[in-house]
């Protein structure tokens, strides 16, 4: 089972969150990919662009947080965090 927690921050304060679970055989970054998909969606958001500095901080940490610079239009928010909380 593959688990992926996405969460909206405002003034340090969680607006909503949600959580992606993946069961099938694909590989871990189709996982992430298809989870961040579907939390956009969820969210009514737009998809962020994954940025040099986004990805190597998921790499170390499995935990990115996409900000203004990773999105096109503006958002309501400081940023969206995703990190992966279960992988098989």
């Amino acid at each position: 089972m593959f688990r992926l927690w996405a969460r909206e921050f405002k003034d340090n304060k969680m607006l909503r969150d949600t959580v992606f679970a993946d069961d099938s055989q694909d590989t871990r970054t189709h996982k992430i990919f298809r989870a961040l998909d579907q939390v956009c969606y969820e969210f009514d958001l737009g998809k962020p662009i994954w940025l040099e500095a986004t990805v190597t901080e998921f790499k170390r940490h499995k935990k990115a947080r996409f900000r203004q610079d990773n999105f096109i239009e503006e958002i309501p928010f400081d940023y969206l965090e995703i990190q992966v909380i279960e992988e098989d």
